[in-house]
Parts: structure tokens; sequence; C-alpha cells
């Protein structure tokens, strides 16, 4: 089955899932928090679908690897961003987003191996 669109990719569909978890996790935090952390979790956890999208638009192997690359990227900075959201608000419930990180995070690294791998003939 050859994928069309982005969004038939599970990988962009659980990190749309991802980024929408962020952001009911991450909105009960103080309102001082709205241009710090709160802000830098939110923009991280919508870079990862938004990069798998564009790549995946770009039409070229080589492009959509460099776009999952950063992606992955873009999904280990929301890691270290939970670990210190949960130490600074340890009632905050991340679950679930790290769960989905987890999965996100299995799913880039399964894909960017298959794309590095030389095409078949």
């Amino acid at each position: 089955m050859l994928i069309s669109s982005f969004k038939e990719l599970i990988v962009w569909q659980k990190s749309v899932e991802l980024a929408k978890e962020i952001y009911k996790a991450t909105g009960a935090f103080p309102s001082r928090e709205m241009f710090g952390l709160q802000s830098q979790m939110c923009r991280a956890a919508v870079s990862v679908p938004s990069n798998i999208a564009e790549g995946k638009k770009r039409k070229t192997r080589k492009d959509f690897l460099q776009f999952l690359h950063i992606a992955d990227g873009s999904a280990a900075e929301l890691e270290t961003q939970i670990i210190i959201a949960q130490s600074v608000y340890p009632r905050t419930n991340f679950v679930r987003a790290k769960s989905l990180l987890e999965e996100v995070q299995k799913m880039l690294g399964g894909m960017i191996k298959k794309l590095e791998l030389p095409p078949a003939s």
C-alpha cells in the first residue's frame, strides 16, 4: 500500500495526539509559564507532526529522511521538557503524553532506519 498523504501515516496521527495531550497537560500550568516552559513544550510538540508532514510533502526520500530527523530531535526536546516539567510541577499528569511520546519516538526511529537503507531495486 502506497501512502499518498502524510495524514495516512500512523506516526503523524500519533504525534498530533501527542501535541493535543501536551496542550491539555500544560494548560494547568500557572500563567507565568505562558511564555516559558508551557510555550516551549507546545512548540516542540507541534514541531513533531509538522516536520513529518513537511518531509512527506517534499516527495524525495532524502528530504523526508531529513525532516524525520528534525521531528525526532523535537521529540527529544519534548522528552527533556517533560522531565523538567515533572520536577517543577509534580501534580501535572504526563502519563499519556509520555506513552505517546515513547510510541512516536519508536516509530520515527524505525522509519529513519528503514529510509537510511538503500532503496530496494
